[in-house]
């Protein structure tokens, strides 16, 4: 037996490394089998519901690092409600339709028009599937708590018919109407967008300044003179109807090198600058409503152009006259609809110019830039080409540029209810306050929605038309397509003639001899996902309406949070959730957006492979989502770091209580020693803290911040620094170490709880060993933090003395780079106090020589107003002295003593030691 067998070292089988990839996987398997996550659901049936709906990812391809973020979060959330009093079921969904799937099915060679329609769909259902079942099997190794089993997807049957029926009560209301109108139009789609599917990216365009002459210029301009306009779009001017100015505005008749020009006044110095004009000279200055109804004459068509005001016209760049094309701007369109022009769209869906275009007929309409520009050349109406960059939109699937198309949609009427949706976004917790402002002023500034699309796969719209082609919406023929749908699916409506879809002997005024057609268009998948209201909350008994909190990505604003809102206020006058909370995108290191281009994606099934799925949680709990969170293998190896402190921070508590038993060994709360005291109340600190500023508050850095600080300052730097030299020296029973056996079991039991949301794996591995009723740590309930207000002045004390300790702790630590002495253990400590912190050691009623980590016998703190050496180091409220002690080293405690060898058997022992060694060792022998 050697010395340190006498030690009554602490002894576990909690490893010291996680192995967290293989050990997780273990876990979730007991978790399913045992069916955790409905053990917790019948634990809190009957108690207050907290409804966290899923906004569903789109499935497709596994999941990436943003989903990671989102899900955990989710996770998280649910996790803390149901450990503190609350219902909280979690449904996962699935957005199932749209334009990526069929983009898929092309890739893999499957010929859309080579297949009937019900074929192409049914091939579309069927990859849908397969892609939940992968990303399912993602989210579940995240350790994500679910109802996996009866998830809500959006091509489910009976989904689809509640979709149906949230149609039908718009179309009830007169929100849904038919209309011509400027729309995004995704040439590489074949498809109308909604704004949502919108996104911006740097081009280079043309950006041209062209000369419109003047036609009939009533009295005020003559046919000698020309409009200028500015455009970076010449593939528009074919559509050119009018030239829109400011009613208020001020307009120059200029005269240059002979010819006549009217641009803005505000804007011909910098327009002379550009179009590099010498000789200038100002014939009139003329309001721009004095120019309305004038006309000019198109620069390569027989046709007029008008003059009209427009509101949308600026003086900020261009000319101040505005290229008017109703079939290519939304803004034209509403400009022009009040003088009654005809709205020219001539590109297909495809992107081509048709015949409506002569001489740019079978063009692609960007290919037709440079045509219309030598057009203009050769009209002298050219008057400058260069190329600027500037934001454009484009296809967020397929990232091609976009246009403005007018062709005849469907549409949700927003301005019939507009200000009803106000009044609902006002009536919502905002987590983040700005959310509020951003999503008001999206729906305050937003156009009527688009909800139709010319593609095959998701939710037809459930009309149908007359033989003289009118439109029939009614609630007759929307609840009977419900029904159909809801027992057969969507694909009926592409299965069966308009006939046998609509009701038994249905008739219509419109339609004398019975014959009926249906509409191809398919829904806006945001309809879709923003149904889910209707579809899920309405309709799975667990949950409820409206949701207590959504919670997505901070595009959401403009997409699911949007569509869910208009939805609801439009057939329930209300918002689908009480609450939003929102997260920025996740960047890598380099705070760049992520992109398999650049190689700088972190895919979450890889980090797990590497560091195991509670690494990413923590990751998740360690960043400030309210912005955008950067992470890259280097951040990930970071985390674990501080994930290996917290284990390796719990794994020396729980082996310095394995002899310890919560029932039979416990010392009460008013019996501990004055440490104890102050660390049982900072924990409870800390479980406040942990709780009301922290999960409450869904902020997990919190959270994250206060345990890590807990673990590294109040536990490693301090109090397990102290423990050791009293659980490894005392006697098994001796009060001191049942004192601190009693902490650590109130800390390990207590932050095993508060990281069980954020870390379930580990958690439940460390709950295996605190032999708890609870079977898991999940079934088991937040800690709840005591009140210790009547300890304020304790806590005072406390803090005073932990600022004289670290003026000890610098004193030791400046002697010990002297080389004065090697631990602290070898010091001589003399303090020479001042009033106030003698007045703070005698209250404080403790073994100051353990809290300092020193020998007893050299320690000591003088009376006030004793007079320190000039070797000693002073501070604020005491000074200190810091010598060599000149004693005897004890064997086993490694302190310094006076009482070195009272035992000839225990030559190195000092008395106490040698007590400990002859009562529990009595065979021990130094030869040994």
């Amino acid at each position: 037996m050697k010395t340190k067998d006498t030690l009554f070292l602490g002894k576990t089988d909690f490893p010291m490394r996680g192995n967290l990839p293989n050990k997780e996987q273990i876990w979730q398997e007991t978790w399913e089998k045992d069916n955790l996550y409905k053990k917790r659901q019948v634990l809190n049936a009957g108690k207050p519901s907290f409804v966290l709906h899923d906004g569903p990812p789109f499935s497709n391809g596994n999941i990436h690092i943003g989903h990671a973020l989102n899900k955990i979060s989710k996770d998280i959330i649910i996790r803390y409600k149901s450990m503190t009093g609350y219902n909280a079921p979690f449904i996962p969904g699935w957005d199932t339709h749209g334009l990526p799937i069929e983009q898929v099915l092309t890739n893999k060679g499957i010929r859309r028009k080579e297949l009937s329609l019900s074929e192409y769909r049914k091939q579309c259902f069927d990859y849908a599937l397969t892609q939940v079942d992968k990303q399912k099997s993602d989210f579940k190794r995240l350790g994500i708590s679910a109802d996996w089993e009866t998830p809500y997807l959006t091509l489910n049957k009976s989904y689809e018919a509640e979709q149906i029926r949230v149609f039908g009560k718009m179309a009830e209301k007169g929100y849904i109407y038919r209309g011509l109108k400027p729309i995004y139009w995704s040439p590489s789609s074949e498809s109308s967008l909604a704004e949502a599917e919108i996104e911006y990216k740097d081009v280079r365009s043309p950006s041209i300044y062209v000369a419109f002459k003047v036609k009939d210029g009533g009295e005020i301009l003559d046919e000698e003179t020309s409009f200028i306009i500015w455009t970076t779009t010449p593939w528009t001017l074919p559509s050119n109807m009018a030239i829109a100015v400011k009613a208020d505005g001020n307009y120059s008749i200029l005269k240059v090198d002979g010819k006549k020009y009217v641009v803005a006044s505000k804007l011909a110095e910098d327009l002379a600058e550009t179009l590099e004009w010498k000789d200038i000279e100002l014939l009139k200055e003329i309001k721009g409503i004095e120019l309305e109804n004038l006309t000019a004459q198109h620069p390569f068509y027989d046709r007029e152009s008008r003059l009209i005001l427009g509101d949308h016209v600026t003086f900020e760049d261009g000319t101040g006259l505005v290229h008017t094309s109703p079939g290519h701007g939304e803004e034209d369109f509403i400009a022009a609809k009040l003088y009654s022009l005809p709205v020219l769209s001539p590109i297909d869906e495809r992107g081509y110019f048709t015949e409506e275009a002569p001489g740019f007929e079978g063009v692609f309409y960007d290919n037709a830039n440079k045509l219309v520009t030598e057009k203009l050349k050769e009209n002298d109406a050219l008057l400058k080409l260069q190329f600027i960059t500037h934001s454009y939109p484009h296809d967020w699937r397929t990232k091609k540029p976009v246009i403005y198309r007018a062709t005849p949609q469907w549409f949700a009427s927003i301005n019939d209810f507009r200000d009803d949706i106000l009044e609902a976004i006002q009536e919502v917790n905002w987590i983040q306050p700005w959310g509020m402002q951003r999503i008001y002023n999206m729906v305050r500034d937003r156009g009527d929605w688009v909800i139709s699309r010319q593609r095959a796969w998701g939710v037809p719209l459930p009309i149908f038309y007359a033989e003289n082609g009118d439109a029939i919406i009614s609630r007759e023929t929307t609840e009977h397509v419900a029904q159909l749908f809801a027992e057969y699916g969507s694909n009926i409506w592409f299965e069966r003639e308009a006939k046998e879809l609509l009701p038994e002997g249905f008739e219509h005024p419109s339609s004398p001899n019975g014959k009926f057609t249906k509409e191809t268009d398919i829904m806006d998948v945001w309809f879709d996902s923003g149904s889910s209201h209707s579809a899920v909350l309405k309709q799975r008994k667990e949950l409820s309406y409206p949701a207590d909190m959504y919670l997505e990505g901070s595009d959401q604003y403009r997409g699911w949070f949007n569509s869910s809102l208009t939805t609801s206020v439009a057939v329930n006058n209300s918002a689908p959730y009480k609450s939003v909370l929102s997260q920025g995108f996740v960047l890598d290191g380099n705070g760049k957006k992520m992109s398999k281009s650049l190689g700088n994606t972190i895919i979450p099934n890889k980090v797990i492979q590497q560091f195991g799925a509670d690494i990413l949680r923590l990751w998740v709990s360690s960043v400030d989502y309210d912005a955008d969170v950067r992470v890259s293998m280097e951040i990930l190896k970071q985390i674990s770091e501080s994930y290996r402190k917290i284990r390796n921070t719990m794994r020396f508590m729980l082996s310095n209580i394995a002899d310890y038993d919560d029932k039979d060994n416990k010392i009460s709360f008013s019996k501990l020693r004055s440490v104890d005291k102050y660390m049982i109340i900072k924990l409870h600190k800390l479980i406040d803290e942990v709780r009301e500023r922290g999960f409450e508050k869904y902020d997990f850095l919190h959270v994250y911040r206060q345990i890590i600080n807990f673990i590294n300052s109040d536990l490693s730097a301090f109090y397990l620094d102290i423990a050791k030299d009293v659980v490894y020296i005392e006697e098994t029973d001796n009060f001191d170490r049942r004192c601190m056996q009693t902490v650590f079991f109130e800390i390990v039991l207590s932050l095993t709880k508060l990281l069980t949301p954020i870390l379930p794996h580990t958690s439940e591995e460390i709950w295996s060993y605190l032999n708890q009723e609870e079977e898991y740590v999940q079934l088991s309930e937040f800690p709840e933090a005591k009140d210790f207000s009547e300890y304020n002045d304790f806590m005072e004390l406390w803090k005073d003395f932990m600022a004289l300790r670290n003026d000890v702790l610098k004193a030791l630590e400046e002697a010990r780079n002297d080389k004065v002495i090697g631990k602290s253990l070898e010091a001589k400590v003399t303090i020479y106090p001042n009033k106030k912190a003698s007045s703070i050691y005698k209250k404080l009623d403790s073994d100051l020589s353990q809290l300092f980590i020193l020998s007893s016998d050299y320690l000591k703190v003088l009376p006030v107003d004793s007079l320190n050496p000039e070797n000693s180091i002073n501070f604020e409220n005491q000074s200190i002295l810091v010598e060599k002690a000149e004693g005897h080293l004890c064997q086993r405690c490694r302190k310094i003593k006076k009482d070195i060898g009272i035992d000839p058997n225990l030559p190195d022992f000092c008395t106490h030691c040698t007590k400990i060694v002859n009562e529990h060792f009595p065979n021990f022998k130094v030869s040994e």
